[in-house]
């Protein structure tokens, strides 16, 4: 391993942990707390998840701020961003199933990565319905978008 992979591999390990941390800390991996936050309509909503999403937000907000300064990152030749700019049914579709699917369950991909630390079955059957659906999407869907 290259000196420049070993500091790809520690960043990404440090940022991957720092992340999980901040969703466990959260209460983002506990779905429960995120349903009640998305349930507007019962009268039991809770807000305390708007603080969350707001430090997501700002955190993103510096991060496109920087890149927009810097020439390349720090670990890399460049910036890998997504190829288009374009708002299409497709990507209409994908948030569409994206939220239900977190309403439904509970959890987005992130907490429920982090969430696998819990041991509990339903977590482990949601990442593996995951997986599933990653791997149908690069199989079929991808392949036949073109």
């Amino acid at each position: 391993m290259t000196a420049l992979a070993f500091a790809r591999f520690g960043a990404a390990l440090f940022c991957g942990i720092l992340f999980g941390l901040g969703l466990s800390v959260s209460g983002m991996i506990d779905p429960a707390r995120v349903l009640g936050f998305l349930d507007l309509a019962s009268g039991r909503w809770d807000p305390s998840l708007m603080f969350v999403l707001g430090g997501a937000v700002g955190v993103a907000a510096l991060g496109v701020a920087l890149q927009r300064r810097l020439g390349r990152p720090l670990l890399d030749t460049q910036f890998h961003m997504p190829p288009s700019e374009r708002i299409d049914r497709r990507l209409v579709a994908g948030s569409l199933l994206f939220g239900a699917g977190w309403g439904l369950a509970g959890f987005c991909p992130g907490p429920a990565v982090t969430a696998l630390s819990t041991g509990l079955p339903p977590v482990l059957l949601f990442v593996l319905a995951m997986i599933a659906g990653m791997l149908l999407h690069d199989r079929v869907l991808a392949r036949a978008a073109g």
